[in-house]
């Protein structure tokens, strides 16, 4: 009988496949074309088996890292494992098989040694358009997903290690920053290889056994651990609602709500009473749902625990389909990331907190506040598009205040340097500050938003924006303040002194002509505690 990796195998096997898990995804970055994968880092990459069972990821984006297993699974077993061989490369972005939204293309990379398939190394990654109705392709008011970009099932960019032209010929003409996309998809097939490589080094010195059987024993060590953790959190249930307040079409209270329920070393999370689909591009996959469950497992019981398909095994999360929670074909998905998840996270706290309430921040800035300009350069005639996500204000939590202008919960991006938008768009950088005092009051104190004003400084663009939290600020907990309410305001001018302001909705449209420009200020954290009195 095989004997089991003892602690310092594993420890050593966990570090050596999650090392080239990150070396995939700093690959992609470093040689990807648009500032938003190589400057703002909106990418993440793992390895799983040829079944699609996760062995390990890099510390990227948690949303995607939450849905890559899903998806990696599903779209393996759609397309077939007998079908792939050696040299083979899929690509897909199809949100209906357990993906996220259209922008979030994943290449999926088979690694056979000694023509046995052992593994398979993915990344995924946001790119800056893929059709549909508008620049950017995050059309808050699509209302079916057609009109969102261009969906790829699951098939071969590259066969036999030869590239499809054809397919990417189709591909690139149905987008609108086709240099920028095909740099950024050559760059995902560059960092998967690498991965190839190192897989295989890992295989020869192991041998293909060990191999196999350190993934498996990784993901039992990572149950154990997460069944520990969870044993550690008292028992109980908790019942919470939280909403959005835009439907990405028009103003529209949509309700999420869920049941959570906590015993021995089991979790069980219910979504069944959510709302239904919400007419705009607000909705978001199963698979969305559960990474932000996963997510929270991690922030509340043990931020340590392996990210590996062991993690979720003991957690049993449930959703009723066609509801904002789990879309369904053709419901449009494309916000579903940026805004519902982030509200999925505070609705998930909110209940945690009546299970285990000194472990649970107050709500953040509840939005990754995007903001996408786009149309033609009038410098060059050619078509630009500026995506961007934003950071809020940290919600506060037991003995520490909130961060301030910081990504949180499911988003782990960067901003754009200012120097880099100016460069790349036809848009100047006007204010750029911490929004101060804008975090909720307490004993500790909320983190404040940020604000950035855009100009264009040239030609015409369609702007697109979206945000949260515009109608209520984050809730603070215990005795905490809410956080200063979002908003979104278009800057219009007229002649050398004259302007005039538009304050918008929380998801909006509209045209930007020369001079104009657009601000946006994000919401503060909530704060937590009762705030102490002033010292006489």
């Amino acid at each position: 009988m095989t004997q089991p990796l003892n602690p310092v195998e594993l420890e050593i096997a966990r570090n050596r496949l999650e090392s080239i898990a990150e070396e995939v995804g700093l690959a992609l970055i470093k040689t990807s074309y648009s500032p938003n994968i190589k400057d703002r880092r909106d990418c993440s990459a793992g390895l799983y088996t040829p079944d699609g069972t996760l062995i390990s990821q890099a510390e990227h984006i948690p949303l995607h890292l939450g849905v890559m297993p899903e998806f990696i699974r599903t779209v393996l077993n759609e397309y077939g494992v007998d079908n792939l061989v050696d040299g083979d490369v899929l690509i897909t972005n199809n949100p209906y098989l357990r993906g996220s939204h259209l922008p979030d293309a994943c290449v999926i990379t088979p690694i056979f040694v000694d023509e046995r398939l052992v593994a398979v190394v993915a990344n995924m990654a946001h790119h800056v358009d893929v059709g549909g109705i508008a620049p950017g392709s995050m059309a808050t008011y699509a209302t079916e997903i057609f009109q969102e970009g261009i969906r790829i099932p699951p098939v071969k960019l590259y066969s036999a290690g030869e590239l499809q032209r054809e397919l990417l010929n189709v591909l690139m003409t149905n987008v609108r920053t086709a240099d920028k996309t095909r740099g950024d998809l050559m760059a995902q097939v560059a960092a998967n290889r690498l991965g190839e490589r190192r897989v295989e080094e890992l295989v020869q010195e192991w041998g293909a056994e060990y191999f196999i059987r350190a993934c498996e024993e990784l993901a039992d060590y990572a149950e154990r651990r997460t069944r520990t953790a969870l044993e550690s959190l008292p028992d109980g249930s908790g019942e919470f609602t939280d909403h959005l307040e835009h439907n990405g079409v028009g103003e529209e209270r949509l309700e999420i709500h869920v049941a959570v329920t906590k015993s021995g070393d089991r979790l069980t999370v219910d979504f069944s009473k959510t709302d239904l689909a919400g007419a705009g591009a607000v909705n978001c996959s199963a698979a969305v749902t559960q990474a932000c469950v996963a997510y929270v497992v991690k922030l509340i019981a043990d931020a340590t625990l392996p990210s590996n398909a062991g993690l979720m095994r003991p957690i049993t999360v449930r959703t009723r389909p066609g509801t904002l929670v789990d879309a369904q074909f053709p419901d449009p998905v494309s916000n579903g990331n940026i805004q519902t998840a982030q509200r999925i996270v505070d609705t998930l706290l909110g209940a945690f907190h009546q299970i285990a309430p000194d472990l649970v921040p107050a709500a953040s800035s509840g939005s990754m506040s995007i903001m996408t300009i786009g149309g033609r350069d009038f410098r060059t005639g050619r078509y630009f598009s500026y995506v961007e996500t934003y950071g809020g204000g940290q919600g506060a939590m037991p003995g520490q205040d909130g961060a301030h202008a910081i990504h949180t919960h499911m988003t782990n991006t960067r901003n754009t340097p200012c120097e880099v938008i100016e460069q790349e768009y036809p848009l100047r950088v006007g204010e750029y500050a911490v929004a101060d005092r804008t975090g909720g009051a307490g004993e500790y104190t909320g983190g404040d938003g940020l604000i950035r004003t855009l100009t264009l400084v040239g030609g015409e663009a369609v702007v697109i924006a979206g945000t949260a939290r515009t109608d209520q600020g984050p809730w603070g907990l215990n005795g905490g303040a809410d956080g200063a309410k979002a908003s979104v305001e278009y800057i219009r001018r007229f002649g050398e002194q004259d302007e005039a302001t538009e304050l918008q909705e929380a998801m909006s449209r509209g045209a930007l002509a020369s001079g104009d420009a657009v601000r946006i200020q994000t919401a503060g954290g909530g704060g937590y505690g009762a705030p102490r009195q002033a010292d006489n």
